[in-house]
């Protein structure tokens, strides 16, 4: 699947600096700007396949074709799975049971729960067992069963992800889940090591994508310092929880 944007306008009717760019199937993209600078814009846009009909003016078409009627009232409802910063299940039901009745909602055969919930341990380190009650799940154990739920159950072709360095799991973990399993995903960030982790990045401003970024190798070797910061503070926050006395990397005492 290829989703082309088309150029629109900003909000002050100044043309985007841009002709068109593509989404494709098993890409990584950053969406990066400041409040107000339109990246929820630029997500309805996508999500409701506009022809030049919204704020913006702009168009998307899906695999090279306008998308129009009925058919796109159908695919602009199942085209994006929403992964919020806060996540909590009101259902009482177990793990296990939640994941047979989504399975069975979409249609979706051959669903082994087990691997399901394989998977959402492999993004969070606090192991989730079959016959937990969902309503007992915490803020990131909730957030790692849904990122598995959408790999391996949701039909929606694309996954937008917001700030998931807030979200208490292991980010690299649930990124690769998802486009392993041909998910284009947008990651909607203002961390760099959640950026530079995308090859490309999408930039707004004042309404408008005021550039499409390549992630530069100057950049690629940045994103490798920061990785390492990324697993050492990981590292400190598991000894914190356990209780340890915290030391930096010369293994000196942090006061």
């Amino acid at each position: 699947m290829t989703i082309t944007v088309r150029s629109g306008f900003d909000r002050s009717g100044r043309p985007e600096p841009f002709t068109s760019f593509d989404l494709s199937s098993g890409e990584l993209w950053a969406v990066v700007g400041a409040t107000g600078s339109g990246k929820s814009r630029l997500i309805r846009d996508l999500e409701m396949l506009v022809a030049g009909d919204s704020v913006s003016r702009r168009t998307v078409l899906l695999d090279g074709r306008s998308v129009r009627g009925i058919e796109r009232q159908n695919l602009s409802s199942s085209l994006i799975a929403h992964l919020g910063q806060n996540m909590r299940f009101v259902l009482d039901m177990s793990v296990a049971s939640f994941i047979g009745l989504h399975a069975e909602a979409t249609g979706c055969r051959g669903v082994d729960a087990g691997e399901v919930i394989a998977l959402a341990n492999t993004i969070t380190e606090e192991p989730i067992g079959r016959d937990v009650n969902l309503s007992a799940l915490s803020g990131g154990q909730s957030r790692a069963l849904m990122c598995a739920d959408i790999a391996c159950i949701s039909r929606r072709p694309v996954v937008l992800i917001d700030e998931i360095e807030n979200a208490g799991i292991d980010k690299e973990a649930a990124l690769r889940a998802l486009t392993g399993r041909e998910k284009l995903v947008l990651i909607v960030t203002h961390d760099p090591h959640t950026a530079l982790m995308a090859e490309r990045r999408i930039i707004l401003s004042g309404g408008a994508v005021s550039a499409i970024r390549e992630r530069t190798a100057a950049e690629l070797e940045l994103h490798g310092r920061l990785e390492e910061e990324y697993r050492r503070t990981r590292e400190l926050q598991r000894e914190l929880r356990g209780g340890m006395e915290l030391y930096d990397q010369s293994h000196n005492v942090l006061e």
